[in-house]
């Protein structure tokens, strides 16, 4: 595989980190300069309708939209809001990672999130993970991680509580299965 692009990191059960322990990473990007992914299991304990309001007191929030959860990115630039979504243009600042999944990064979303305006399915999140060149393959050669293709129903549907578990049984495993240790052959 030449790149983890659109695909999920799921954390290995030895991986203690406190930014990643039982993850689950989307990687938004992943080249020969390294890596840039999101956590997208772990809350930070602020509803989507706090975040707005620090963002646009004006704005106004669906109910149905304003218990949403935000995430913790990652370790990265945790002041910094990133926003994946559903594919939907007009943000000041989006990539379209698929023809299907975009991140904005723009504060211009933040105002739409939480009302008809919003894209259809989105998960926000402060910070990000990072990785050097060539510090996600050693990662994974590492047994540190494990891959799955990512899907828009794992990233969006999924409820948070449960990604990981989805993630590995994806794979076609059971979580009991995940041995502490694994080696190379």
């Amino acid at each position: 595989m030449d790149s983890f692009e659109n695909h999920l990191l799921v954390a290995m059960p030895t991986l203690d980190d406190p930014y990643f322990s039982r993850s689950l990473t989307y990687i938004c990007e992943h080249n020969d300069k390294g890596a840039m992914g999101l956590v997208i299991n772990q809350p930070i304990g602020m509803s989507l309708q706090e975040l707005i309001n620090q963002a646009d007191e004006d704005a106004i929030v669906l109910k149905e939209r304003a218990e949403e959860i935000v995430l913790a990115g990652g370790p990265v630039s945790q002041d910094r809001g990133f926003i994946l979504h559903t594919t939907q243009i007009g943000w000041s600042s989006s990539l379209e990672l698929t023809p299907e999944i975009m991140v904005t990064t723009s504060k211009d979303i933040l105002s739409a999130l939480g009302n008809e305006k919003a894209p259809k399915k989105s998960i926000v999140t402060l910070g990000y993970a990072g990785w050097t060149a060539g510090q996600l393959e050693e990662e994974v050669q590492n047994n540190s991680w494990l891959l799955v293709e990512a899907d828009l129903d794992l990233l969006f549907d999924v409820p948070i509580h449960k990604k990981w578990e989805a993630a590995v049984q994806k794979l076609g495993i059971d979580v009991w299965q995940l041995a502490p240790d694994a080696g190379h052959s």
